[in-house]
């Protein structure tokens, strides 16, 4: 769309990140590092995939469940996912899928037990999302994921 709008890829610094923690509860206290990060060009309609991968301090699984913003923000075991943020995590790692982000986890990986989903934001069309943030959490590594996509 003009000049400057091109994939960014593993620039993400710490601070870039933070609104991640922030958005969940968690802080940034614990961020040690940005792993990969990939933020993509933005299309006129808006269309567009960025992703990033953190490491933080391990935290204790049942530490997530305290952290909410209420009913609906909150942390969902992967394993426990209600119908719309199933879809809407099937939707995210077939776009994964599709862009070649191998370096994040697949659909089976974060429907287990081991991950945790908070969504931050997910669009539907009718009952199919086309637009998405999570973020994805494997709490005893200390590996967080965020994922936000537009198709």
């Amino acid at each position: 769309m003009g000049a400057g709008n091109r994939d960014r890829i593993d620039t993400a610094s710490p601070h870039d990140v933070r609104f991640l923690l922030n958005s969940c509860g968690l802080g940034d206290q614990g961020l040690e590092r940005v792993v990969p990060s990939r933020v993509s060009a933005r299309s006129f309609t808006g269309d567009h995939l960025d992703a990033y991968t953190l490491k933080i301090t391990p935290i204790n699984p049942a530490g997530l469940a305290v952290r909410s913003a209420g009913p609906e923000l909150r942390w969902y075991r992967g394993d426990q996912l209600p119908p719309v943020l199933a879809d809407a995590v099937t939707w995210a790692a077939s776009c994964l899928s599709k862009q070649r982000l191998l370096w994040l986890p697949r659909e089976k990986e974060l429907r287990s037990p081991d991950f945790f989903v908070y969504p931050v934001s997910i669009y539907l069309h009718g009952l199919s999302p086309t637009a998405a943030q999570l973020i994805f959490s494997r709490p005893a590594s200390g590996m967080f994921f965020y994922f936000s996509g537009k198709a």
